[in-house]
């Protein structure tokens, strides 16, 4: 599956040398060095050291340069991708929950009973099938929320 870069997941393979990676990005090797400095990219390393680059770490490295060349400071540069992995872990995680969701509400639509949620005996929310009660192992103090006809 491709990322909005266009890179699957071999392509996070180290293959290219950090002269390849900078010929390839177009810049010096020195600024490849620089940017793994400060964070920018950071690419695999060797048991010696050296630096290894994937094919998405080339087209970061192509943003980068493309961003500076259009008047970003490097903060700025660092700032932006740092909110990009955010956004894309959100993206992730909207995925994750939506699905989550979807199971929910097949399974509660495919049971002949709705569930009702209430506080369980630690505190925390659990699900009932309507007229179940949770089971007390200290006085009652549950709260049932019932909502009739939804």
């Amino acid at each position: 599956m491709a990322d909005r870069y266009g890179f699957s997941p071999d392509d996070d393979a180290p293959v290219f040398v950090i002269s390849v990676a900078a010929t390839l990005a177009g810049m010096h090797a020195q600024t490849l060095r620089q940017y793994d400095r400060l964070g920018l990219v950071t690419p695999s390393r060797t048991r010696g050291g050296g630096r290894r680059y994937s094919g998405r770490d080339v087209a970061l490295l192509r943003e980068v340069q493309r961003l500076s060349q259009e008047g970003v400071s490097l903060a700025g540069i660092q700032r932006i991708l740092e909110l990009e992995n955010q956004v894309s872990a959100l993206r992730a995680r909207v995925g994750e929950l939506a699905a989550e969701l979807q199971r929910t509400r097949a399974s509660v639509t495919g049971s002949s009973q709705h569930r009702v949620f209430a506080v369980g005996p630690t505190g925390d929310v659990i699900a009932l099938r309507a007229g179940e009660r949770p089971r007390q192992t200290r006085p009652p103090q549950a709260l049932v929320v019932w909502r009739p006809n939804t």
